[in-house]
């Protein structure tokens, strides 16, 4: 399996993303194989549909206040975290666990990093149309996958590993119950996070800071495309053992 990055200009909001990626293959020479899976961060894909905001514009209502000093966070970015979550979880001082459709976040997926100062970067909108759009209008008559991937960690780990926001193009996970193991006895529960591998893969090449490559190219994993798109499933948190 080969993880090819793309190493792209700076996306400002309102730049069309598909051009700059389009672009920065053109430039180091890249194109798409069949069975090709692009993995975007989704930070540069909210950017460019402009999740991008200005803090000093947010003004923090009574609950966002109590609930930043609390959680030693800024009352403006606490007022967003309430906007964009479902529900408040808990939390540590720095960070606020947050549940929204299904899936837990940390800040509602609010993020300072590769913001401009003074403002945050917040979720797409609907990762799902993004992916969609992008392997749409990136395909070609090419047979590709797209996942929009972000990372997190895992419960008591140090560390960021991948995670997959919406996917299209192949299955999130693969269900391999019935399969049997060395011993012949067969599997019960295990599911493989297909799509979370994956962005995990690519991060290795993507990074988080500077590289200034939000997107990779991964080859020859082994994954089929399919006429499959979006769903990211989720485990109701009383059937959660975290």
């Amino acid at each position: 399996m080969q993880v090819l990055g793309i190493k792209t200009d700076l996306v400002r909001p309102g730049d069309d993303l598909v051009e700059f990626l389009v672009r920065a293959m053109n430039r180091s020479g890249q194109a798409f194989q069949d069975g090709d899976i692009l993995v975007v961060s989704e930070s540069i894909v909210a950017t460019s549909e402009g999740r991008v905001v200005d803090l000093d514009k947010i003004q923090p209502g009574d609950l966002a206040i109590s609930l930043a000093s609390q959680y030693k966070k800024d009352p403006r970015e606490m007022e967003l975290i309430l906007r964009e979550s479902d529900e408040i979880v808990g939390g540590i001082p720095g960070v606020v666990l947050t549940l929204n459709n299904g899936f837990l976040f940390p800040n509602a997926g609010i993020d300072n990093s590769n913001a401009p100062p003074g403002h945050v970067v917040l979720f797409p909108a609907d990762p799902k149309g993004s992916a969609i759009a992008i392997q749409e209008k990136m395909a070609n008559g090419k047979k590709i996958g797209v996942i929009i991937g972000d990372s997190r960690t895992h419960p008591l780990r140090l560390g960021c590993v991948g995670v997959a926001l919406a996917c299209s193009g192949l299955e999130a996970v693969e269900d391999a119950r019935g399969q049997k193991d060395l011993f012949g006895r067969e599997l019960k529960i295990t599911r493989k996070a297909i799509a979370d591998n994956l962005v995990s893969a690519a991060q290795i090449v993507m990074g988080e800071g500077d590289e200034g490559i939000p997107a990779a190219i991964i080859r020859d994993s082994g994954v089929p495309i399919k006429e499959a798109s979006g769903e990211i499933p989720t485990i109701p948190p009383a059937e959660c053992m975290y």
